[in-house]
């Protein structure tokens, strides 16, 4: 079988006339094969928040509490940076297959560990395969469906993450309860097989094999490695410095920053850093988005807990809804009737993102009831559904098929490191303004200078977000173009 079979054989099967959904017949396999990973990924990342403490505190570890989510984000970058080189090159299954591979042992090395540095090791590991994985995925979807599927299957993405995002904390607080913080961990390995035997034949005869062997198919791009391991360090040395605000924390920090700055502007298309129209803008509007709401949602519940007295249980559940209208925002994108609007609903989607973040520090006012948070919060996650789907659809629009895996690398590279870079800025201004001794505290015995802290985290993201709105009028180039649906599909 040549390279470019597999691409030629959905070809025919959209000439067929079978391709009518993603469930079809001829998509079916390999659409609950694809969606139920994401869904098992989906599914440890809202759990292990819950187990973490508690392996903490049994492995002496408290004080090493916050390398074991940044060991995870570090490595994950340098695996999707690997991840679209190798799917570019000689097709996502090796990608995919290894880093699902990486993922379970990391699981397992994280639940068997005795010491903390282990557990932490065990993280790294689980980042490395996710980072892979999640690339993979999306150089899959670019493969083996058609333009047309593309919209619903980034909707099913999506709504992989609403079960697990309601479900997840309690069932890994039940599991960490009753069988330990361990089977959290060790778990999930076993459930990898399911979807492993779905997907792999089918991915294998859709999207095996490079776009191009004559195009230095067997050759990896040394000079991304190296950034891609320069991004690494980098973040995590910011993460570092972030965690201390002592003046020798500026040396971590400003380790990092140099290291990040120029591996950042090698990795991530010409251009989006200063929103060239196109592919630039797409990759940055990801950051924006994805930085300025995860930014603000993880200090939502801290808010709750510390200024209004509600249980972390309560707090969590104002989150909750977030998951289904996420997933409604990604269905609505899908839609044939509004893809020809798709650009337009991007920019309702970051204007509802900006004003639940403005929103949510309304409840530092006393007067005004709790629910508000979870109303809000809601709205703003049917906006990053209609924004975060239509972002990964149209870099594979804009994408040239050998080009794939490395602007999806980018794409999940902007989105992690605005994570990161906005989390480390906003911490540290919620520390400074005194926000640090707000999480001993209770609503009763918060200071005045607790709802300023809030405020310094929540208002700089909604002008991010508004930032990102601005963005979404430069995602196409000038000119004349067809709408999605007049579009003839890849190959």
């Amino acid at each position: 079988m040549t390279a470019l079979e597999p691409r030629d054989a959905a070809v025919s099967v959209s000439v067929a006339g079978d391709d009518d959904g993603v469930l079809s017949r001829a998509y079916r396999a390999l659409s609950v094969g694809i969606v139920s990973v994401v869904l098992l990924i989906a599914f440890e990342a809202t759990a292990v928040g819950t187990a973490m403490p508690v392996a903490a505190r049994e492995l002496d570890g408290v004080a090493l509490y916050a390398f074991a989510f940044s060991g995870y984000f570090t490595t994950s970058l340098f695996g999707m940076v690997l991840s679209g080189q190798w799917s570019d090159r000689r097709g996502p299954l090796g990608a995919l297959t290894t880093g699902i591979g990486a993922f379970a042992a990391g699981l397992v090395v994280a639940g068997t560990a005795r010491t903390m540095w282990v557990f932490i090791l065990g993280r790294a590991v689980q980042g490395l395969g996710g980072g892979l994985v999640i690339v993979a995925l999306y150089v899959v979807v670019g493969r083996a469906y058609p333009e047309r599927l593309r919209p619903a299957i980034m909707a099913a993405f999506a709504a992989g993450w609403v079960v697990p995002s309601i479900v997840g904390p309690l069932a890994s607080g039940a599991v960490t309860e009753h069988l330990g913080w361990r089977w959290v961990f060790l778990g999930i390995p076993a459930l990898v097989v399911f979807p492993l035997a779905l997907a792999l034949p089918q991915i294998r005869r859709r999207a095996a094999g490079p776009v191009d062997r004559e195009a230095g198919a067997d050759s990896f791009d040394r000079r991304r490695i190296r950034l891609a391991l320069g991004v690494s360090l980098g973040a995590g040395l910011l993460q570092y410095a972030a965690q201390d605000l002592r003046p020798l924390s500026l040396l971590p920090g400003l380790a990092g920053a140099a290291l990040l700055v120029p591996a950042v502007l090698g990795l991530l298309p010409p251009g989006t850093y200063r929103a060239a129209r196109g592919l630039p803008s797409v990759v940055l509007l990801r950051g924006l988005s994805a930085g300025s709401f995860i930014a603000a949602e993880s200090f939502v519940p801290l808010m709750l807990v510390t200024q209004r007295g509600l249980s972390p249980t309560l707090a969590g559940f104002s989150l909750a809804a977030g998951g289904g209208t996420w997933a409604l925002g990604s269905w609505v994108q899908s839609r044939p009737r509004v893809r020809p609007h798709r650009e337009r609903l991007m920019t309702v989607g970051m204007v509802l993102v900006a004003a639940a973040i403005v929103a949510a520090p309304s409840v530092l006012a006393h007067s005004v009831p709790v629910w508000t948070v979870a109303v809000a919060w809601g709205f703003g996650c049917f906006g990053m559904g209609l924004v975060i789907s239509s972002t990964s659809v149209l870099l594979l629009q804009l994408s040239a098929p050998r080009e794939a895996g490395a602007n999806s690398a980018a794409l999940q590279i902007s989105d992690a490191l605005s994570n990161v870079v906005l989390l480390a800025a906003t911490g540290a201004a919620f520390a400074a303004l005194g926000g640090g001794s707000a999480a001993a505290t209770t609503a009763a015995t918060a200071d005045a200078g607790h709802p300023a802290a809030f405020a310094a985290v929540f208002l700089p993201m909604a002008v991010v977000a508004l930032a990102g709105a601005w963005v979404t009028t430069r995602l196409r180039a000038r000119g004349p173009r067809k709408p999605d649906a007049e579009r003839p599909e890849a190959p």
